[in-house]
């Protein structure tokens, strides 16, 4: 469904990635983790439009959308969340569902499905800014789920939450991806929560592919736990 083929990014002298490959079946849950500064944002970012490419070539559904805009990338199916909670303060939660739908698939409609879908009835009409991060980060999931996406690209959406409300996103998560056959990218800096989650992942390291494989199968590679998990009792920290 997606794949990306030596996609390279370079900031001046700076470089960000490096010959990043990776594919995404349909209907997958694929993680990516790695290190602070390891380039996972950017390559995001690279994805979504927001920057162009150095090098490579990004695919999405059998065609090339390399160096599409982002709202032509919207609206192609891909959609994505950042790290920091985004979301119009001023607009109630219902009017930012409908700001994604609007943008998206132009469906006004699939604001109130997604509002039904993640348990918001309750704030419908409160205004964003008087919600707490975790609803905060339910109404910008939300409104990428209006767009009516088919691929689901999450920035460490579970940065700063509680352990019981990052299980009730897993939950979420998990149900948008099995009853609404979406394919989700998500990256996240706990492995445990990523092997659990997901059959494959990529971790990125130096803005360079460092694993790509099974992620229960992770902990055993000895350059992630070197790298990214730091050398001796890394693997067992991984689980922490």
């Amino acid at each position: 469904m997606f794949a990306t083929k030596d996609i390279s990014k370079s900031f001046g002298k700076l470089v960000a990635l490096s010959n990043v490959s990776f594919e995404v079946a349909e209907k997958e849950i694929f993680g990516i983790a790695g290190p602070n500064g390891a380039g996972k944002s950017t390559l995001f970012n690279v994805i979504t439009g927001i920057y162009p490419p150095t090098a490579g070539q990004i695919f999405f559904k059998g065609k090339e959308i390399t160096n599409h805009k982002p709202d032509q990338i919207c609206r192609l199916g891909i959609a994505r969340t950042f790290q920091i909670p985004t979301a119009f303060h001023t607009l109630s939660v219902y009017d930012n569902l409908r700001v994604g739908a609007i943008f998206g698939a132009q469906r006004p409609e699939s604001a109130d499905e997604v509002i039904e879908l993640l348990g918001l009835n309750e704030v419908r009409d409160r205004p964003a800014r008087n919600l707490d991060l975790y609803t905060t980060k339910l109404v910008m999931l939300g409104a990428a789920l209006a767009t009516d996406c088919t691929l689901l690209m999450l920035d460490e959406p579970m940065a700063g939450l509680s352990m019981v409300e990052i299980n009730k996103f897993l939950e979420i998560v998990r149900q948008i991806n099995q009853e609404k056959g979406i394919t989700i990218i998500i990256i996240e800096h706990l492995l445990d929560i990523l092997i659990s989650l997901t059959k494959r992942m990529l971790i990125l390291s130096d803005g360079q592919v460092l694993y790509l494989g099974d992620s229960a199968r992770v902990t055993e590679d000895r350059r992630v736990v070197e790298v990214y998990l730091g050398g001796k009792g890394g693997a067992s920290r991984a689980h922490r």
